[in-house]
């Protein structure tokens, strides 16, 4: 490895994915197809909820922009991956790189707390229904989101201008995006105060909004056992369980990654690392679209629509 400083450092080598060269072609197209999966299935979401007047409701105004954060989640890391594939040139600048690592870091809290602010509110669709419509105002709805996103600039700013100041020793990255935790171990600078926020700050981002999540469920399943009748649990059911997959899918990718990782990146992580950046995106509207009711009918009718247009 190249000993020099950041000033020096004008890219990055990322090692990319655990393939062998002579299978790059396969998984080139395999994951080209994964994107464009992701990407089309995700704007698909968003213009059904567009078209469909019975789905402006706080609910799928969420999954909406969910669905927005998935699209720009998948291609901040996926489309160079795909050209470093391609190209087989693995470098990447240097501001690039750091470009990456704000919006992955960004986009991923973004999606957290958005998870977190559609458990909200299917907890108070089901166990105050008769004042939904008061307490999940448009104002509040807008508040949340902003609030969202505020915080995840805010948290993935802070983790950018220290990871600015960071002097480095290396420049190859065993990872195929330029990964926070990979460029901690590159640097020669002290970088506890970056792993401090990470353990703070960032602890409190995913453990505040999951803790957030479990509350909801909790409260909406109390609120199911107080009155217990098929039609209840088959509603909260319909209500939630798509939600509840994509809670499932998401934090058991993400967390496995940065709780089984050790001092050295291995395969495993760099492929669990593809399971929550390429795979979790491109899933979400298939649980989505296949397991609510509302969506797979607006779906139809968007089908029969475009069916009678084009006689």
């Amino acid at each position: 490895m190249r000993r020099e400083n950041q000033s020096s450092i004008s890219k990055f080598l990322l090692l990319g994915l655990p393939i062998q060269p002579e299978h790059q072609g396969m998984f080139f197209v395999l994951f080209l197809v994964m994107y464009l999966t992701t990407v089309l299935g995700n704007l698909l979401i968003i213009l059904l909820i567009r078209l469909d007047p019975r789905l402006h409701t706080p609910m799928y105004f969420f999954l909406s922009h969910l669905a927005l954060t998935d699209v720009s989640f998948s291609s901040v890391t996926v489309p160079k991956m795909l050209m470093n594939m391609q190209t087989q040139d693995q470098s990447i600048p240097y501001a690039g790189c750091v470009t990456q690592t704000y919006f992955f870091i960004f986009l991923a809290c973004i999606d957290n707390l958005l998870l977190a602010v559609m458990a909200y509110d299917r907890y108070v669709a089901i166990c105050h229904p008769l004042h939904y419509a008061i307490i999940m105002r448009e104002e509040l709805c807008l508040c949340l989101l902003v609030l969202s996103w505020l915080l995840s600039c805010a948290y993935a700013l802070t983790h950018t201008l220290l990871l600015a100041q960071l002097s480095f020793c290396a420049d190859i990255i065993p990872h195929f995006f330029c990964d926070l935790d990979a460029l901690l171990k590159l640097s020669c600078s002290d970088t506890s105060l970056s792993e401090l926020v990470t353990f703070t700050a960032g602890a409190a981002v995913v453990i505040f909004p999951f803790i957030g999540i479990l509350v909801s469920y909790g409260h909406i399943g109390l609120s199911i056992l107080r009155v217990p009748s098929t039609k209840g649990i088959c509603k909260a059911l319909s209500t939630c369980g798509s939600h509840l997959s994509v809670v499932s899918l998401f934090y058991r990718t993400s967390m496995a990654v940065y709780l089984s990782s050790s001092g050295q990146f291995h395969d495993k992580d760099i492929i669990v690392s593809v399971m929550y950046t390429v795979v979790t995106p491109m899933l979400n509207p298939f649980i989505y679209s296949l397991r609510n009711r509302d969506m797979t009918l607006a779906l139809g009718i968007l089908f029969r629509n475009i069916n009678i247009f084009s006689k």
